[in-house]
């Protein structure tokens, strides 16, 4: 998200975390702006303490460290998203340079992408390969792709996480829509921590559409 009173509104609705995009290629990316502009970006921009509880993530895609570390001081993140080919080596010397003394307690997530199909044998490959995150970060992000062409359109199969035994939690992201608060209801697994709401929910890049979002929560509420 980039503006600070659609921020506000939906941190309004008890949402656990927000996040500020930092990947230029990104139509959402947040630059250093002055907060007076009324975009979320530097010193003064909201934090958990401001936002009701609601944790500031900030998404990274193979940053640099110090682009990392001069975000996280300057937006109070409290998570550090990485969406890239970040390695462990990299990550543990990112989190020993950040926490404690800069910001303690930092989490860092790592985003792992996994096939549209139910490909058991392609999905264990890729749950191998996400064990060697196991030491450096806190949670992972699974990306499902749905069966559409550009991965925004239909229903992904949650059932390829079926085979995920690692020991860190996850968060279930892509595709997920309005029409998905049964199914996230319903949706049952040990290492489930929380589901990611994105393009599907905004009104235009950046700017989430808080009825929508309102209405949906009440749902998961039922």
């Amino acid at each position: 998200m980039r503006d600070a009173g659609n921020i506000r509104d939906v941190a309004a609705l008890g949402v656990d975390y927000i996040a500020l995009d930092f990947n230029p290629k990104s139509p959402r990316v947040v630059t250093m702006t002055p907060t007076h502009a009324g975009i979320i970006p530097d010193k003064a921009s909201p934090t958990r303490g401001k936002l009701g509880g609601t944790a500031m993530v900030g998404v990274f895609v193979d940053e640099m460290p110090q682009n990392i570390i001069t975000r996280v001081v300057n937006f109070g993140l409290d998570v550090v998203r990485l969406d890239g080919s970040e390695m462990p080596t990299l990550i543990r010397n990112l989190r020993h340079t950040i926490d404690p003394d800069l910001h303690p307690g930092l989490q860092i997530w790592k985003t792992i992408v996994l096939p549209a199909s139910a490909d058991r044998d392609a999905c264990r490959e890729v749950f191998a390969f996400a064990s060697q995150y196991e030491s450096c970060v806190d949670a992972l992000r699974f990306v499902i792709r749905s069966s559409g062409e550009d991965g925004s359109g239909g229903h992904s199969d949650w059932s390829v996480l079926d085979d995920y035994d690692g020991p860190l939690p996850f968060i279930l992201s892509g595709a997920i829509g309005p029409d998905d608060a049964t199914r996230i209801r319903t949706y049952s697994h040990s290492r489930f921590m929380g589901f990611d709401l994105d393009s599907r929910f905004e009104a235009t890049p950046g700017m989430m559409d808080v009825q929508e979002l309102k209405s949906f929560t009440e749902q998961l509420k039922r």
